[in-house]
């Protein structure tokens, strides 16, 4: 699940710098680490989740 999280993110982060998404706080070409840095929480997350359940 991680990964797809992470690419889902890359990908978006790709088109951010292409083309900007423009949604609010995304209106810039190099807003696109705001991106790459949620993707990494959200997979912190995942994983901090997975090993309370274990």
């Amino acid at each position: 699940m991680t990964k797809i999280i992470v690419l889902f993110m890359l990908a978006l982060a790709l088109v951010q710098i292409i083309k900007p998404l423009g949604w609010p706080g995304l209106k810039k070409r190099s807003d696109a680490w705001k991106l790459a840095l949620g993707g990494l929480m959200v997979t912190i997350i995942a994983i901090g989740l997975i090993a309370l359940g274990q």
